[in-house]
C-alpha cells in the first residue's frame, strides 16, 4: 500500500493477557450486507459512526476498495488522481463488545473483485529510499512508475511486465487484506497506513481465507474497519505496495468476554501465531516471540522457559512489513509440536 514513513509513532502500554480458543459460533449465522465505495470509505482506525451492526456470530459480506481507492486503472494515469491512501470499509459496531474484550474474526473467504492488480512507486516511500528519517546526501528521489498486473482467475496467477523490458513472469495469487483492525485505545484515531496494537495496515499474508484474526476491543462495539486488498505480496512490501487490489470479503465474528489479546494473533488448523508491531525490526520480533511464548503458557501449559526453548528450535519468524510507520513480523509454531490444548488460563 501507499503511505508516507513521516508519522505516526506509538505504542501503547497494554496488557498482555493470555488468550486461546474462541467461544463457539451460534447454530444460524444471519450475513450482514454492505457495499464501499469511494464516497462513504474512512482513512482512519478510530471512533467514528457505525455504517452497519454485526452481532456475534453474523457473517459480514462487503467490499473494499483497493489501496488508491481504484483511481488507477490504466498506464498514464497519475497518483494526482488518488484522494487518499488505503480507503477503509466500516466502522461495523459489534454488539456487546466491549473493552477487555477479544474481537475474533474468521476469514471465510476473500476474491479478488476485479481483473487486474496495480503497483507503484514514487518519491518518499519503499525500503530503500532515503526519508525524512533516513536522509542520505545527495539521493536522487525515485521517480513515479506503474505497473498493472493481470489476473487470471482460472489458473490463479498474476502477470510481471517489466517496464523497461520484454521480460515478463507469472506467479501465485494469494489473497489477503493488508488494512484490518479495530479502534484504538485511549480514544486515538490512527491514520490508514499505520500497522499497532490494534491491527491496521499490518500487511500480513495471514489475514487469508481459512485463518482467524484475534484483535483487542478497545472502545465500545470494537469498530472494526478492513481494506486495503492484495493479490499477492513478497515479504516487507519492499517497494512500498503490494498487487493492490480491491477485494470482496465475507468474514464471521466472535466475542470471547473479559480476556484480551494485547496484540493481534492468527490461528489455523495447523499453526498459532502472534504479531510483533514496533520499530526497530527487532523490537517487533521481541514482541511477537514473547506474544508466542504467553500463549504456549496459558493455553498449552508449558512454562514459559520451556516454551522459549522449543521456540528456538521449531518457530518460524518472518517480516510482513517494513515500509510502514512500524515493521511487522509475525512468529509462529505448528500446533503438532505443542501438548494439548487446555483452554483459558488468564496470565
Amino acid at each position: 500500500m501507499r503511505h508516507s514513513l513521516a508519522m505516526f509513532f506509538f505504542a501503547s502500554a497494554l496488557p498482555l493477557p493470555a488468550f486461546a480458543q474462541s467461544s463457539a459460533a451460534p447454530a444460524k449465522a444471519d450475513a450482514v450486507e454492505y457495499h464501499a465505495t469511494i464516497d462513504n470509505a474512512k482513512y482512519v482506525f478510530g471512533v467514528a459512526p457505525p455504517v452497519a451492526h454485526v452481532k456475534a456470530g453474523n457473517i459480514l459480506e462487503a467490499n473494499s476498495l483497493d489501496c488508491f481507492g481504484n483511481a488507477l486503472q490504466k498506464p498514464g494515469d497519475s497518483m494526482s488522481l488518488v484522494k487518499g491512501d488505503n480507503p477503509l470499509t466500516g466502522p461495523f459496531y459489534i454488539d456487546g463488545a466491549e473493552p477487555g474484550d477479544t474481537l475474533v474474526i474468521r476469514i471465510l473467504a476473500l476474491q479478488v473483485d476485479g481483473k487486474q492488480g496495480v503497483g507503484t512507486f514514487s518519491p518518499g516511500f519503499g525500503a530503500v529510499n532515503s526519508t525524512h528519517y533516513t536522509p542520505v546526501l545527495e539521493a536522487k528521489p525515485l521517480p513515479e512508475r506503474m505497473w498493472f498486473y493481470p489476473i487470471d482467475k482460472e489458473k490463479n496467477t498474476a502477470t510481471f511486465q517489466a517496464l523497461d523490458s520484454d521480460f515478463k513472469v507469472s506467479f501465485p495469487v494469494h489473497p489477503f487484506l493488508g488494512c484490518i483492525g479495530v479502534a484504538p485505545a485511549n480514544g486515538e484515531a490512527r491514520s490508514s497506513i499505520v500497522p499497532a496494537e490494534f491491527g491496521g495496515n499490518m500487511d500480513a499474508p495471514e489475514v487469508s481465507a481459512g485463518n482467524t484474526l484475534y484483535l483487542p476491543v478497545n472502545v465500545p462495539g470494537a469498530l472494526f474497519y478492513f481494506g486495503d486488498g492484495h493479490a499477492a505480496m513478497g515479504d516487507g512490501e519492499v517497494a512500498g505496495s503490494a498487487v493492490e487490489v480491491p477485494m470482496r470479503a465475507r468474514l464471521q465474528f466472535e466475542l470471547v468476554k473479559g480476556k484480551s489479546t494485547g496484540w493481534p494473533r492468527f490461528e489455523n488448523e495447523k499453526e498459532i501465531m502472534a504479531a510483533g508491531v514496533y520499530r526497530p525490526v527487532d523490537d517487533a520480533l521481541r514482541i511477537a516471540v514473547t506474544e508466542l511464548i504467553h500463549w504456549i503458557h496459558s493455553d498449552y501449559g508449558l512454562s514459559e522457559l520451556d516454551a522459549y526453548e522449543l521456540l528456538s528450535k521449531v518457530a518460524k519468524v518472518h517480516l510482513t512489513e517494513m515500509v510502514d510507520p512500524n515493521y511487522v513480523v509475525i512468529a509462529s509454531i505448528e500446533k503438532k509440536y505443542l501438548p494439548l490444548k487446555k483452554g483459558f488460563a488468564p496470565r
